[in-house]
């Protein structure tokens, strides 16, 4: 049914696996359509009592978007394709039923924006995770902006967002984005046995939790500031050379306009 997609349930876990490996399972517009697609089964499903998302193969949960995508999109494709990314990381952080990410390798980019986007983070401790945004001349489209800051704390999402620096599961951890850091051989074990103990709780008090603790401090106005200068990048002159010197692996010039 998924192109990109793995599925597979198990004693009510339904385990989504983002399948590009040989992409570092960079996220494209197909990709956004499908995590989309699968959540809305997801809502739906009866038989699904809670959710794991990870990444295909032992490199990347996501490792970012796909760059190549980027140097045709216009202010008016760039706001849609925020906008389309942002309603999908909402509707997995509105689920009603439990979403871990189970981070394996790299979370940068819109890969650090999904993980961010479930409503915990179990990590192996050979994961990294990061906004490189910046480097291209760009922002974080699919509402890093906004939870870097509810996680971390203004300071440190200021830090993160504008040094692109990545920081190792640990340091994850200690900033408050990732619950726990096992091995590579633990992650989906350990995801699977706190997903079976919220399990044996009510779901009617679980989608109470999610949507209260969701409400805390959520405004939209900030998501929709973040979509429109995500957009405002795209039609820089920096943004243009920040894209072009990824592609052509070099380093870029930014001249500020």
């Amino acid at each position: 049914m998924f192109k990109n997609l793995l599925e597979k349930i198990e004693e009510g876990i339904y385990t989504i696996t983002i399948n590009r490996p040989d992409k570092l399972n960079a996220l494209n517009r197909q990709v956004i359509h499908e995590l989309d697609q699968i959540f809305d089964k997801v809502y739906d499903s009866k038989e699904i009592k809670s959710v794991v998302l990870t990444g295909a193969g032992p490199k990347a949960f996501v490792a970012g978007a796909d760059i190549s995508e980027f140097l045709e999109i216009d202010s008016e494709l760039a706001f849609d394709l925020s906008h389309a990314g942002q309603m999908v990381f909402d509707k997995i952080e509105s689920c009603p039923k439990p979403v871990v990410a189970a981070v394996n390798g790299f979370a940068l980019g819109g890969g650090c924006e999904l993980a961010l986007a479930c409503h915990f983070i179990y990590a192996s401790d050979n994961a990294k995770f990061g906004q490189p945004e910046v480097n291209l001349g760009l922002i974080p489209g699919y509402g890093g902006t906004q939870r870097t800051v509810q996680l971390m704390g203004k300071g440190r999402a200021m830090e993160l967002l504008m040094t692109a620096k990545m920081i190792s599961a640990k340091e994850a951890m200690e900033l408050g984005i990732v619950n726990q850091v096992v091995s590579p051989d633990e992650l989906i074990p350990k995801v699977k046995e706190v997903l079976k103990l919220i399990q044996e709780k009510s779901p009617v008090a679980i989608a109470a939790i999610i949507e209260c603790v969701n409400n805390f401090d959520h405004t939209q106005d900030g998501y929709n500031l973040e979509m429109k200068k995500f957009a405002d990048c795209f039609v820089s002159e920096d943004a243009r050379e920040g894209i072009k010197a990824f592609l052509e692996k070099r380093k870029p010039v930014f001249k500020g306009h």
